[in-house]
């Protein structure tokens, strides 16, 4: 169905380079890639097309890889004559200032979960009816789920982590567990 999905949206939309990544493990779920400059048309395509239709959007979500920032997309049909959903990708390489096309105007679910991918990883979303943080405050610096943040001590005379409320124990236990997995990684490689 991926590679179907793929070449139908390569047909449909010019330059959208659609790609389909099938796992090898038949457990995991499969997606799609396509250029980002083309999200809004083809998330107008998903919704509207007869051939393949997607008249649901499940989850927005976002990866920090260091490199780069990749949005998912979970789009789904509830047909029960057609039941399918897909996992489309796009892919931003700007780190200062990553953004797409809003699709709040496709499916009115992409609202809050935009917000919240701006607010927590920093994605703009060009053309969104309003654009504002979802779950930090509005005067919070910095998106706190990306991997070069740095969480600040203080916030508004308060102590962000104050040592009362940590769980140091689990904290050090995480800390061993990566030490002993760390250390038979090598053993291993030393063999």
């Amino acid at each position: 169905m991926l590679n179907q999905l793929a070449e139908t949206i390569n047909r449909n939309i010019q330059g959208a380079n659609a790609q389909a990544f099938i796992p090898e493990d038949a457990k995991l779920h499969g997606s799609v890639t396509i250029e980002a400059t083309k999200l809004f048309e083809v998330a107008t395509w998903l919704r509207s097309n007869k051939e393949l239709p997607f008249n649901v959007l499940q989850v927005i979500s976002a990866v920090d890889y260091l490199d780069y920032f990749e949005v998912c997309y979970m789009f789904a049909n509830f047909n029960p004559e057609d039941m399918r959903d897909v996992i489309l990708k796009v892919k931003l390489t700007d780190r200062v200032n990553p953004n797409l096309d809003s699709i709040c105007s496709i499916y009115a679910s992409a609202n809050f979960q935009e917000r919240e991918a701006f607010d927590m990883m920093g994605v703009r979303f060009n053309n969104h009816p309003d654009h504002r943080r979802i779950l930090c405050p509005d005067d919070w610096e910095g998106f706190p789920l990306r991997k070069d943040y740095v969480y600040p001590k203080m916030y508004n005379g308060m102590e962000v982590f104050p040592d009362a409320k940590m769980n140091f124990e689990d904290r050090e236990f995480e800390a061993r567990q990566k030490l002993i997995s760390k250390a038979q990684n090598t053993a291993s490689t030393d063999v």
